[in-house]
């Protein structure tokens, strides 16, 4: 098989620039103590070309596309079970992979949002991100509090993770060439073990909060917690682009407080 073809239900587009896929692998960094890397639907092997040129760490690849993944499977025999036909969103990462490790990839555009929350699901184990994005995805994973782009997406990522914008990529980079440019993000696992604060509810306040992200929070949270329980804390009075991660975890330490107060 000399070529694969790229499917509009996939979401591919295959990157044929060569510069670009070694400054993406380039952007890894080794020294963080992984000894595995994951890409994610590698499609012809631009980037696994330079990834299986790397003595620092064992590359893996995985992905959904039959055709793909016969394309890769003679083009790198020595991969062997390290090419994984399946679905990157449902992989069972213990089955396969260590307990620190990296994700690379031209993501599928049409599943970013999902392929940013597994590794979220998976913070524990992977160090560090470095991925292609369609440029607006890109610039709401690094977006800070006060910007139009800053939304659930920031204030998960950058809760767990240090997020860079790296650089842009266009049109012209792929195969076939996408109608949208393209941003390269990293991201680095910070050094908070867990929020300090109650994790399920801090996730449940913050999207409630960017849901009516038009209203303050005293009326956008008000189905989290009742109007009547919220105290003058200022941060009620903020749209939930004002608040920065750490505004978060307060604000749900003081509504676990007030909750719990009023159930005593």
């Amino acid at each position: 098989m000399s070529t694969v073809r790229a499917k509009k239900h996939l979401g591919q587009h295959f990157l044929n620039d060569k510069h670009t896929a070694q400054k993406i692998v380039e952007a890894l960094e080794p020294a963080l103590g992984f000894k595995q890397v994951l890409e994610v639907g590698p499609g012809m092997g631009v980037l696994s070309d330079f990834l299986l040129q790397k003595d620092a760490y064992e590359t893996w690849l995985i992905d959904v596309d039959d055709e793909s993944i016969t394309f890769l499977a003679d083009k790198y025999p020595q991969l062997d079970n390290r090419l994984i036909h399946g679905d990157f969103l449902t992989l069972d990462f213990s089955q396969f992979l260590g307990d620190k490790m990296a994700v690379i990839g031209n993501f599928p555009y049409n599943i970013s949002s999902q392929i940013l929350f597994k590794i979220l699901e998976e913070r524990g184990r992977v160090v560090q991100m470095v991925g292609m994005f369609q440029k607006e995805v890109a610039e709401r994973c690094v977006a800070k509090p006060g910007s139009k782009e800053y939304g659930i997406l920031s204030v998960f990522l950058q809760a767990y993770y240090d997020v860079q914008y790296l650089f842009t990529v266009k049109a012209g980079a792929f195969n076939p060439p996408p109608k949208v440019l393209s941003g390269v993000i990293k991201m680095t696992r910070n050094d908070r073990d867990r929020l300090d604060c109650d994790e399920k509810l801090f996730w449940r306040v913050v999207k409630a909060a960017f849901n009516q992200r038009r209203k303050t929070l005293r009326n956008a949270l008000s189905a989290v917690v009742p109007k009547d329980r919220m105290s003058d804390n200022p941060l009620y009075e903020l749209r939930a682009e004002r608040l920065s991660v750490e505004d978060f975890v307060a604000l749900t330490n003081e509504i676990v407080n007030a909750i719990h107060q009023n159930d005593r």
